[in-house]
């Protein structure tokens, strides 16, 4: 009797048919290492791209770097030539104001000179229609005690009273007069001792800038008399005992 056959049992599918669960899984996986390298690529380029604009920011901002730089040393070379052009008008200003002081004390010197020969009698009353040389000469003998044979000799190339006429009771206007004769003006300037305690009074006439300078120095004057110093206003300048005094507050002008 032959063997039985039996009936070929049915054949399972392999563990990696695609049609397995394990096959199913392992496409999974590769799949999530695909979509996990493509994120990543992703990622990478969007980096890379992040890096390339900062590249191209730093670069530009390098640029304008050295562009400033340049601007920098281009103003700082033009700072320096304004330096030296600020320097020379200054010292150009410093020579002007030098040379504009020179020209004013040179006209203050001439009309000081000008001036030279001329007398300010102060405290004379007025007269209607007067004469103003025949009102000093007759000053000049009374008050002055000088002898009429020498005041009768005294010529003056001019004389007249200071500024506009005044209103009644105010103090009368000085008289001006320039005399003919130096010698006959330091005579009767030397007289002036005469009108000590009085009303009246006879000095140089000086230019206003000359005149503000000596009220200056009439207390300066006054504080070494009293020190016991001997002290003498010439013009405009104060000797204390044989010395010139200087001081650059109390007399610029002589800086």
């Amino acid at each position: 009797m032959g063997k039985k056959e039996t009936a070929p049992n049915k054949r399972s599918r392999p563990s990696d048919s695609p049609e397995s669960p394990g096959a199913s899984s392992a496409d999974k996986n590769i799949t999530d290492i695909l979509e996990s390298i493509e994120k990543k690529i992703t990622s990478f380029d969007a980096r890379l791209a992040l890096v390339e604009l900062l590249h191209k920011e730093f670069m530009a901002l390098r640029d304008s770097l050295e562009f400033s730089q340049q601007q920098v040393i281009s103003l700082a070379t033009e700072n320096e030539a304004l330096k030296g052009t600020v320097q020379s008008l200054t010292e150009d200003v410093a020579q002007l104001a030098a040379e504009n002081k020179k020209i004013k004390e040179g006209i203050i010197d001439l009309q000081a000179r000008s001036m030279r020969d001329n007398l300010v009698f102060s405290g004379i009353p007025e007269q209607a229609e007067e004469n103003t040389e025949t009102t000093i000469k007759n000053f000049i003998k009374q008050q002055m005690k000088i002898p009429a044979e020498v005041v009768d000799k005294m010529a003056f190339h001019r004389s007249h009273r200071l500024g506009g006429r005044r209103p009644d009771g105010q103090r009368p206007r000085p008289i001006v007069a320039k005399f003919h004769d130096f010698k006959q003006k330091e005579l009767v300037k030397s007289r002036g001792r005469q009108l000590k305690g009085t009303d009246y009074s006879v000095n140089d006439q000086f230019p206003k800038e000359i005149l503000d300078r000596r009220r200056r120095l009439f207390p300066i004057r006054k504080r070494f008399m009293a020190e016991g110093c001997r002290a003498v206003i010439s013009v405009d300048k104060l000797y204390v005992n044989g010395e010139l005094y200087r001081d650059r507050e109390a007399t610029p002008w002589l800086y």
